[in-house]
């Protein structure tokens, strides 16, 4: 009597990465800003992502509110296609309890 074995194909499901699923601590949140800052200096739109992915971690509608802001002109600001005054990122790190900082190129 001959066994006959079916294969089929598993169905793998993927969903997109979040990194702000995996920034948990102050220390976490505080080393990716500066991953950034390090190694994209110039790369505007990217900071201010990684400033929307600490915001999400923390809680968006609390950072907006600490921040002084709507949670919307917050999500538009730190979005992709945003463009935050300084002002705005200023407050935003403020709110998330990071600090920008300088230092010889």
């Amino acid at each position: 009597m001959a066994t006959t074995v079916r294969k089929t194909a598993a169905k793998v499901k993927s969903s997109p990465y979040d990194v702000a699923e995996h920034l948990r601590t102050p220390e976490e949140m505080a080393a990716y800003l500066d991953a950034w800052l390090e190694e994209a200096p110039d790369d505007a739109a990217g900071i201010a992502r990684a400033l929307g992915d600490i915001a999400r971690a923390k809680g968006m509608s609390q950072v907006a509110k600490d921040a002084g802001l709507s949670r919307e002109s917050l999500y538009r600001a730190l979005s992709e296609n945003g463009n935050p005054s300084f002002a705005t990122v200023l407050k935003v790190a403020k709110a998330l309890g990071v600090r920008l900082h300088a230092q010889t190129a």
